[in-house]
C-alpha cells in the first residue's frame, strides 16, 4: 500500500514538472518585485473601472499570481499578461513597469482604447515574448522597427478590424524586413495594416522567410495580385485569409496542394476566372469564403462522403450550374450561403440530410422545383430561399420540429396553394416573409397557439383572399405587418389595431379592403408606428394621425379622400415625416395656414388641386405635382428652393409663363425635370441644357418657341429628351452629340428644318428617335464610318416630313436592335430612368406611335417593341430586301411615299410583325405568298398601289377586309368581290364599295353619244352661266371616277402633294393638338374641271395650282348640318 502511495506522489510531481513553467503550484509564490511591478503598472495606466473585469479585481492582499489575467511560472515570475477588453486608454507609452517583466512570454492588450497612440518602442525589452496581441487596441502609425528584435515571437497579431480607425503601417520596416527577422513565426495576423505591396513582393517575402507558417491573415492590407507561384511553398498553411484586397487575379491551382488547409477566406478580392474544383476536395478544409467576387466563376464539385466542411460562403459570385446531390454528404455543415449567384436546376432533396445546418441562404439564384423538407434539420435558425423560381405548395411537414427557427424568407418565388397554418405556430419564429408568391385562399389560424415571438409578417403580393385573420392583430410582439397587394376583403376598423402597441410598420394597401378611420382615435393609437401605407383602401377621409410622433412614411394614395389637405398632416411625426404620398385622390385645396416640413418625398399628383404651386421644402428630393389644376406661373425663384431635388414634375397642369432661369441652379442634383403638358411659352433657357446631371428633360406639349439651344454639356448625362408638340424651329443642335447616354429623343410636331441627324448614328444607347411632323428634308443616308450605327434603335418615326431619296439596303442592316431574338431582348423590360439608385424611384419614358392608323401613346416602352414609320415623305425607289432582316419588327409603315417595284418577299421573315402599311405608293407586282406566314399580323394596308393578281389566301389574310386592297385595280380574290379567272392574271378591276352607285355600262355606252353631243354643246361653253353649271357637274363626275381607277393627286409641276403640306397649313393656323396632323389614309386629292388633266399612263390627276378652282362639297360630311365650305380633305369609302 505504501509503495502504491509513493508511486502516485512521484507521478504527480513528474507531471507538474513536465507540464512546464505555466503552472502556479501554490499561493504565495508571487515574487515581491513582480508584485511591485504589477501594482505600479496598475497605477500608471488609465482604464474604466465600470467596464473592467480583470484590473478592477486585483487585490493586493492576495497572491499576485492569482490575479485575474495573470499567469506565473513555478518560480513566481509573471509569464502571461492578458488584459484584453479592459478599456485601457493610456499609460503604457513609457511604462517602465510593463517593460520590466523580463520573463513575460505572452502579452495580450487587444480591444483596448489606446486611441491614436503608437506602439511603444520599449516593447523590445520583452525579449522572451512568444505571443504578442495588440489587435484592435487603437494603435496607429508605423510599426516600430524595435519589433524586429522580438525574435522569439511565434504569434503576432497587430490587426485592426474596425472601420474608421487609422490603420497601422508597415513601410519601414516593410513586410519583407519584418518576416526576415521573425523567422519563428507560425501565426501572423496583420488584418487592416497598410502593407501596400504587389504579389511579386509579398508572396516571396512570406514563403522564403516563413516556410512553416500555419496561420496567415492579411485581410484589407492593400495588397495586389497576382498570387505568385512562390506562395506554393507555404505547404503547412492551415488558415489563409486574404479578404478585401484588390488581388484582381485568378485563384492558383496549387491551393489544392495545401493538405493541412482548414480555412480559406478570399472574399472581396476582385477575383476572376474559374475556381479550381480540386480545392473542394481538400480533405481538411472546413471553412471556405469566396463571397463578393462577382467575376469569379465556378461550379460546386461532388462532395465526398463525410465531408469536413462546416461553412461554405459563395454569395455574390458568378458560381453557376446545379447544386449536386452530394451536398447531402456534408453532415457537419452548419452554414451555407450561396445567395446572389447563378445556380440553376432543382434544389436537391438531399439537403434534408444536413442535420447540423444552422444557417441556410440560397436566395437570388435561378433555382426551380419544389421546396425540400427541412424536418430533419432541427438546428436551423435561418432559412432564406427568396428570389428564385421555386414552385409547388408547402405542407406542415416541411418545417415540422424546427423549434429553433427564427427567420424564414421564401419571397419572390412562384409558390402556390395555401399557407400552412403550422408556420404561424413555430415557437421561436420571429420573421416570416412570404411576399411575391402565388399563395391563395384564406389564411387559417393554426390549431396550436401562434408564435408569441413573431415580430415581422410579410405576406404582400400574393393571391390571398377572405378577411384578414383576427389573430394577426393579437400577436403581442408584432412590429411589422405587410399584407398589401392581395385580395383581402372586408372592413377593417382602425380601432381594432390598437392592441398592436409595438407596431412600427403597417401596410394594407391595394387590397379589396375598406378602412374605416375614426376622426376621434385615442391620443396615440400606435405609439411606435413609423411607416403607414393605406393606398387603395377606399378611405373616405383622413385618419386622425395628428398625434403620431414617430411616423416617417405615410402613403394614403389612390383613395377617395375629398376636400382639403388638413394643415395638421404636415405636423405628423413631429418633424420626422420624410415621405408623404397623397396622389390619386380627389383633393382640391391645401388648408391654410400650412407649412410643409422637411420632407424628402412629396407626391400629390393626380388630384384636383388648384391655385398657386405649393412651395416645396428645401430638403425635398422627390416632388411630383403633376396631374392637377395648378395655374399661374412657376415661381421665379423655384430653382433656389430645389437645392437637393432629384425629381421635379409639374406636368399636366395649367401653368403659363416662361421656364424660370433659376431652375438651372437646381441641376447640380436634379436628374428628372418634367414640365410637359402645360401652356408654358418663351424659349428654353440655355443653361438648362448645359447640366451634366440631368437625365430626363421633358418639355413636350407646351407653347415653347425659338431654337433648341446649342449648349449641351461635353459631359452631358441626358437619357431622355422630349420636346414634342411645341413651336420650336431652327435645327437640331450639334452639341447634342455630347449626350452619349441618350435613349429617347423625340422632337416631333415642331417646325424644325434640318437634315437627318446623322450625328447620333454612333450612339450605342439610343433606342427611340421621333422626328415626325417637322420640316426635315434630304435623304436619310449617313456618311460611312463606325460599326455601331443606330445599333440599338428600336423605334424610329420620321413621318410627315420632306425626306426624299432611296432607301438604302445598308440602312436596315445596321439596326441590330430590331433583329435581336435572344432571351435578353424577349424580356419585357421597360425603358425607364432610375435615379437615387432605388427601385421605387424611376421615370417612365413614353412615346407616341401610329398603330393601325391611330395615334397612341405608349406609357411604357417595352424593350421588345420595335417600329419603323417613314410615312408621308417623298421616298422613292424599291423597298430593300434587307428589311427582312429586322426579325423582331412589330410595326412597318412606309405609306404615302413614291415607292416603286414589288413588295419584298423577305417581309415574310418578319415573324413578329403586327402592323404593315404600304398604302399610297406605286408598288407593282403580286402580293407575295410569303406574307401569309405573318401569323401575328393584325393590320394590313396595301391600298392604292398598282398591285395585281390573286390575293394570297390562308392564315391572317382571311381576316382582312377589302379596304386593305382597294385602289389596286387588277387585284382579285377574297375579300374583293371580283374573282380571278385563273391564278396568274386578273383582268377585271376589283369593284370598291361606295355610297354612290354607278352603272358603268351606261357610262361607257353614253360616251359614244357624248362625242356627237359635244359638237352641239361645245358652243354653249362660251355662255357664262351654262359654263359654271357644266363645271360643277363634270367635277362631281371626275371625283367619282378617279378614285375608282386608283388615280392619285399630284401638282401640276409633277411633284407628289404629300399630306404633310396640309398638316403644316393646319398647324400654322391652329394650336389644337387634334389638328396638328392630317393623316387620313383615304385622302385622294382634289379634282377641278378645267384645272386638272388626266395622265392615263401614270394614272395621275395632274392639277394646275395656278388655276382657279371652285370648292365642291365632299362625298361625306363630318357633320350633316355643316354649312362651312369643305376642306381639301375628301373622304371616300
Amino acid at each position: 500500500m505504501s509503495n502504491l502511495l509513493f508511486s502516485w506522489i512521484f507521478l504527480i510531481s513528474l507531471f507538474q514538472i513536465l507540464s512546464g513553467r505555466n503552472t502556479v503550484l501554490v499561493c504565495g509564490l508571487c515574487l515581491d518585485h513582480q508584485r511591485s511591478l504589477l501594482i505600479q503598472f496598475n497605477k500608471s495606466i488609465t482604464f474604466n473601472p465600470t467596464v473592467s473585469i480583470k484590473l478592477v479585481t486585483w487585490n493586493q492582499s492576495e497572491d499576485c499570481c492569482t490575479w485575474n489575467g495573470i499567469v506565473c511560472d513555478s518560480s513566481g515570475h509573471v509569464i502571461s499578461l492578458e488584459l484584453d477588453n479592459e478599456s485601457i486608454s493610456g499609460g503604457i507609452e513609457n511604462s517602465t513597469s510593463l517593460f520590466g517583466f523580463q520573463y513575460l512570454e505572452k502579452l495580450n492588450l487587444a480591444f483596448n482604447r489606446f486611441s491614436n497612440s503608437q506602439i511603444p518602442k520599449g516593447i523590445y525589452n520583452l525579449a522572451n515574448l512568444t505571443y504578442l496581441n495588440l489587435s484592435n487596441a487603437g494603435f496607429v502609425g508605423q510599426i516600430p522597427i524595435e519589433v524586429l528584435r522580438m525574435t522569439r515571437l511565434v504569434t503576432l497579431d497587430l490587426s485592426t478590424l474596425f472601420p474608421g480607425f487609422e490603420p497601422l503601417k508597415l513601410e519601414n520596416p516593410n513586410l519583407k524586413t519584418l518576416v526576415q527577422s521573425l523567422k519563428e513565426l507560425r501565426e501572423l495576423y496583420l488584418d487592416g495594416v497598410n502593407i501596400s505591396a504587389p504579389g511579386s513582393d509579398w508572396c516571396p517575402a512570406l514563403s522564403s522567410s516563413l516556410p512553416n507558417l500555419s496561420n496567415l491573415s492579411l485581410s484589407n492590407c492593400h495588397l495586389s495580385g497576382p498570387i505568385d507561384s512562390s506562395f506554393s511553398q507555404l505547404r503547412h498553411l492551415s488558415v489563409l485569409r486574404l479578404d478585401k484586397n484588390n488581388l484582381s487575379t485568378t485563384i492558383p491551382d496549387f491551393f489544392a496542394n495545401f493538405s493541412k488547409l482548414t480555412s480559406l477566406s478570399l472574399s472581396s478580392c476582385s477575383l476572376q476566372g474559374f475556381f479550381p474544383e480540386k480545392i473542394f476536395q481538400v480533405p481538411t478544409l472546413q471553412n471556405l469564403d469566396l463571397s463578393n467576387n462577382e467575376l469569379l466563376k465556378g461550379n460546386l464539385a461532388q462532395f465526398p462522403q463525410r465531408g469536413s466542411f462546416r461553412r461554405i460562403i459563395l454569395s455574390y459570385t458568378n458560381f453557376s450550374g446545379t447544386m449536386p446531390d452530394s451536398i447531402g454528404n456534408l453532415g457537419m455543415l452548419s452554414r451555407i450561403d450561396l445567395s446572389n449567384c447563378n445556380f440553376s436546376g432543382h434544389l436537391p432533396s438531399t439537403i434534408t440530410n444536413l442535420t447540423e445546418i444552422v444557417y441556410l441562404d440560397i436566395s437570388s439564384n435561378n433555382l426551380t422545383g419544389l421546396v425540400p423538407l427541412f424536418n430533419m434539420s432541427k438546428k436551423l435558425t435561418y432559412i432564406d430561399l427568396s428570389r428564385n423560381h421555386l414552385s409547388g405548395s408547402l405542407s406542415s411537414m416541411h418545417f415540422e420540429g424546427l423549434n429553433d427557427l427564427v427567420y424564414m424568407n421564401l419571397g419572390y418565388n412562384s409558390l402556390n396553394g395555401s399557407i400552412p397554418p403550422a408556420l404561424f405556430a413555430l415557437p421561436s419564429l420571429r420573421r416570416l416573409l412570404l411576399y411575391n408568391n402565388q399563395f391563395g385562399g384564406e389564411v387559417n389560424e393554426s390549431l396550436s397557439t401562434p408564435s408569441s415571438q413573431l415580430d415581422t409578417l410579410d405576406l404582400s403580393s400574393n393571391l390571398l383572399e377572405g378577411q384578414i385573420p383576427e389573430f394577426f392583430f393579437e400577436l403581442p410582439k408584432l412590429s411589422v405587418l405587410v399584407l398589401s397587394s392581395n385580395f383581402f376583403n372586408g372592413t377593417v376598423q382602425m380601432e381594432n389595431l390598437q392592441n398592436l402597441k409595438n407596431l412600427t410598420r403597417l401596410e394594407l394597401a391595394h387590397n379589396h379592403l375598406s378602412i374605416h378611420a375614426s376622426s376621434s382615435l385615442t391620443s396615440s393609437p400606435f405609439p411606435q408606428l413609423t411607416r403607414l401605407s393605406l393606398a387603395s383602401c377606399n378611405l373616405q377621409r383622413f385618419p386622425d394621425l395628428s398625434n403620431q410622433s414617430k411616423m416617417s412614411f405615410l402613403d394614403l394614395s389612390d383613395n377617395q379622400i375629398k376636400g382639403e389637405i388638413p394643415y395638421w398632416i404636415w405636423e405628423v411625426g413631429n418633424g420626422s415625416l420624410s415621405h408623404l404620398n397623397l396622389s390619386y385622390n380627389l383633393l382640391q385645396h391645401l388648408q391654410k395656414p400650412y407649412k410643409i416640413p422637411g420632407l424628402n418625398v412629396l407626391d400629390i399628383h393626380s388630384n384636383q388641386l388648384q391655385g398657386d404651386l405649393p412651395i416645396p421644402p428645401p430638403s425635398a428630393i422627390f416632388i411630383d405635382y403633376s396631374g392637377n389644376n395648378f395655374n399661374n406661373s412657376i415661381p421665379a425663384d423655384i430653382g433656389y428652393i430645389l437645392s437637393v431635388a432629384s425629381f421635379f414634375s409639374l406636368s399636366n397642369n395649367s401653368l403659363t409663363g416662361v421656364i424660370p432661369e433659376s431652375l438651372c441652379n437646381a441641376t447640380s442634383y436634379l436628374q428628372v425635370l418634367d414640365l410637359s403638358y402645360n401652356s408654358l411659352s418663351g424659349t428654353i433657357p440655355n443653361c438648362l441644357l448645359s447640366s451634366q446631371n440631368l437625365g430626363v428633360l421633358n418639355l413636350g406639349r407646351n407653347n415653347l418657341s425659338g431654337a433648341i439651344p446649342n449648349t449641351f454639356s461635353s459631359s452631358c448625362g441626358l437619357r431622355t429628351l422630349d420636346l414634342r408638340r411645341n413651336n420650336l424651329s431652327g435645327q437640331i443642335p450639334g452639341s447634342l452629340v455630347n449626350c452619349k447616354l441618350l435613349e429617347v429623343v423625340t422632337v416631333g410636331n415642331n417646325y424644325i428644318e434640318d437634315k437627318f441627324p446623322c450625328m447620333l448614328k454612333d450612339s450605342s444607347s439610343l433606342r427611340v428617335l421621333v422626328l415626325r411632323s417637322n420640316r426635315f428634308n434630304g435623304d436619310i443616308h449617313c456618311p460611312p464610318g463606325g460599326n455601331n450605327s443606330w445599333r440599338n434603335l428600336q423605334i424610329i418615326d420620321i413621318a410627315f416630313n420632306k425626306f426624299s431619296g432611296y432607301l438604302s439596303p445598308k440602312c436596315f442592316l445596321s439596326w441590330r436592335g430590331m433583329m435581336l431574338e435572344n432571351d435578353a431582348q424577349l424580356e419585357h423590360n421597360h425603358l425607364k430612368f432610375k435615379f437615387l439608385n432605388l427601385n421605387n424611384f424611376y421615370y417612365q419614358d413614353t412615346v407616341t406611335v401610329t398603330i393601325k392608323g391611330l395615334e397612341l401613346e405608349l406609357v411604357k416602352i417595352l424593350t421588345v417593341f420595335t417600329s419603323i414609320d417613314f410615312s408621308c415623305n417623298n421616298f422613292e425607289g424599291e423597298i430593300p430586301e434587307t428589311v427582312g432582316y429586322l426579325s423582331s419588327l412589330y410595326i412597318l409603315n412606309l405609306s404615302h411615299n413614291a415607292l416603286t417595284g414589288p413588295i419584298p418577299k423577305s417581309i415574310g421573315n418578319l415573324t413578329q410583325l403586327g402592323s404593315l402599311d404600304l398604302s399610297k405608293n406605286q408598288l407593282t407586282g403580286e402580293i407575295p405568298q410569303e406574307l401569309t406566314s405573318l401569323t401575328f399580323l393584325s393590320f394590313l394596308n396595301l391600298s392604292y398601289n398598282r398591285l395585281f393578281g390573286m390575293i394570297p389566301q390562308g392564315s391572317q389574310f382571311q381576316t382582312f377586309e377589302a379596304t386593305s386592297y382597294e385602289g389596286n385595280m387588277r387585284l382579285c380574290g377574297f375579300p374583293l368581290i371580283t374573282s380571278c379567272k385563273d391564278n396568274t392574271s386578273a383582268t377585271k378591276s376589283a369593284p370598291i364599295s361606295t355610297s354612290i352607285d354607278f352603272e358603268w355600262q351606261f357610262i361607257f355606252t353614253g360616251l359614244g353619244f357624248g362625242v356627237g353631243a359635244a359638237l352641239i354643246i361645245a358652243p354653249l361653253a362660251f355662255v357664262q352661266k351654262w359654263r359654271e353649271q357644266c363645271h360643277k357637274q363634270l367635277e362631281q363626275l371626275i371625283k367619282i371616277i378617279f378614285p375608282r381607277y386608283g388615280f392619285s393627286y399630284v401638282r401640276y409641276d409633277g411633284k407628289v402633294e404629300a399630306a404633310e403640306k396640309f398638316e403644316d397649313e393646319n398647324t400654322d393656323e391652329e394650336d389644337d393638338d387634334d389638328e396638328d396632323e392630317i393623316e387620313d389614309d383615304t385622302f385622294r386629292g382634289r379634282y377641278c374641271v378645267f384645272c386638272t388633266k388626266v395622265d392615263i399612263q401614270r394614272k395621275n390627276a395632274v392639277h394646275n395650282p395656278k388655276c382657279t378652282c371652285h370648292y365642291s362639297p365632299p362625298m361625306f360630311y363630318s357633320s350633316p348640318t355643316s354649312s362651312s365650305p369643305s376642306s381639301l380633305l375628301v373622304i371616300y369609302r
